[in-house]
């Protein structure tokens, strides 16, 4: 979000009425731009210029298919390998929210909720040490609109070849602004024991 900010200055005391006069005048004529830019920035949307910035790659935003396909692109690939961040980074709202939810060791459940960059901190180091593939397995989605909603089965790997380490969930939820699609919210909790994945979020789409 940019944020329009009053610069201070301190001015010497002019000599004479009309040097005063001079420098009030001259005060006024600079400040009518910013006054009108702050004044403009009121009406619009105030994380546009952020969502404007964002968009790196056309073709992972033209459809609901395109920006989950992405989705899994980013994140995968072999140990010491860069991720393309800014490409995650380009698929998510700014107020965009990553979630991971699961059991803990007393029997409840821990919620942890991360920007997009608390995440890239919490994993980037994993992904240096150890090779880290997910791919989807099967999904349930729905559209209203400009809305839609992706349940995502996913299996995570440490190589292509190697069987699943682990299963689980990627709820997902998108937003349309009339131009590409964005993820506002991704939440994933993984498979276990006593949350097996029903048959139904095991067929294919």
């Amino acid at each position: 979000m940019r944020k329009f900010a009053a610069v201070v200055g301190t001015l010497a005391l002019a000599a004479s009425a009309q040097a005063q006069q001079l420098v009030q005048s001259s005060m006024q004529s600079s400040m009518q731009p910013s006054l009108q830019a702050s004044t403009q920035s009121s009406t619009r949307p105030a994380l546009q210029p952020a969502l404007q910035a964002r968009i790196v790659r056309a073709a992972d935003v033209a459809s609901v298919d395109a920006i989950v396909a992405a989705l899994y692109e980013t994140i995968s690939g072999p140990a010491g390998r860069p991720r393309d961040w800014e490409r995650l980074r380009a698929l998510f709202r700014p107020d965009g929210r990553m979630t991971v939810h699961g059991p803990n060791k007393d029997g409840g459940y821990n919620t942890r909720v991360l920007a997009v960059d608390d995440y890239i901190e919490r994993v980037a180091p994993l992904f240096a040490k150890e090779g880290f593939f997910e791919t989807e397995l099967a999904r349930q989605s729905e559209q209203f609109g400009a809305i839609a909603h992706v349940f995502s089965t996913y299996e995570s790997r440490h190589a292509p070849e190697d069987k699943p380490f682990q299963r689980g969930i990627n709820s997902i939820q998108l937003v349309n602004d009339g131009q590409r699609w964005w993820i506002q919210s991704l939440v994933w909790q993984a498979e276990s024991e006593q949350h097996p994945l029903p048959q139904r979020y095991l067929k294919a789409r």
